[in-house]
């Protein structure tokens, strides 16, 4: 099976072209699945002031050591 993934905005006319690559054979079935993407629920200024406060968190921060606690064998070895 090949996996091909195409991102493409919705046209005023709702009609999608999918470019199906040289290589594949002609009347070879396919199956199409079309994804719709949830807009963003919150803006891209909200996102920066989560993650501003994310570094004051003690939850956030509690895992985040636990993280590097988990590789810190890991990387002391030379590569």
């Amino acid at each position: 099976m090949i996996a091909l993934r195409q991102l493409k905005r919705v046209p005023s006319n709702h009609k999608i072209v999918i470019d199906v690559p040289e290589n594949i054979d002609e009347n070879q079935l396919m199956e199409v699945i079309l994804l719709f993407k949830e807009p963003p629920k919150i803006s891209h200024a909200e996102k920066i002031a989560q993650l501003k406060l994310s570094q004051h968190d003690p939850l956030f921060l509690a895992d985040l050591q636990m993280i590097s606690d988990d590789f810190t064998d890991i990387d002391g070895e030379g590569w």
